[in-house]
C-alpha cells in the first residue's frame, strides 16, 4: 500500500520527512484572568505538510499534478492518531518542481525537488 492515495491514485513513496500536522480548532478567546475560555469545534483537522520527491520523471510528476488538479479531492493516508488509514477531503497548497532534464525540444524529461502541501477542508 502507498502511504498516500488521492482519489485512489496511489502516489510514488515521498522522501523522508512528510509532516503529517493535527490541529484542534477551539472557538477560543481568553477570560480576564487570562485563562483560556472555549471549546472544541469539530473534529481535529489534518495538513500534510512537506511532501516531496527527489525525482520523478516527467510523466510521473504530470501524474501527480492531475490528481491533485480538482480543487478538492478525497486523500487516504495513514492517521497518526489513530494508526490507521483514514480518507479526508483537502485540497492542495502550492505545488512546485524543477525541471532538471529537457529533451531536445525544451521539454522537461525529469523533475527533482517536487513538492505539495495537502490542507483538510474540515468537512
Amino acid at each position: 500500500m502507498s502511504y498516500i492515495k488521492v482519489n485512489g491514485y496511489e502516489l510514488p513513496p515521498p522522501k523522508r520527512g512528510v509532516h503529517p500536522i493535527v490541529t484542534t480548532v477551539v472557538d477560543a478567546g481568553r477570560n480576564a484572568n487570562g485563562a483560556v475560555v472555549g471549546q472544541r469545534v469539530g473534529r481535529d483537522q489534518y495538513k500534510l505538510d512537506g511532501l516531496e520527491w527527489s525525482w520523478l520523471t516527467a510523466d510521473q510528476w504530470s501524474r501527480i499534478l492531475s490528481a491533485l488538479s480538482p480543487f478538492f479531492v478525497y486523500v487516504s493516508f495513514i492517521d497518526p492518531v489513530k494508526n490507521k488509514e483514514v480518507t479526508i477531503k483537502m485540497y492542495c497548497g502550492d505545488r512546485t518542481g524543477e525541471p532538471y532534464w529537457v529533451d531536445e525540444n525544451g521539454h522537461p524529461t525529469h523533475y527533482r525537488n517536487c513538492k505539495v502541501n495537502l490542507i483538510d477542508t474540515g468537512e
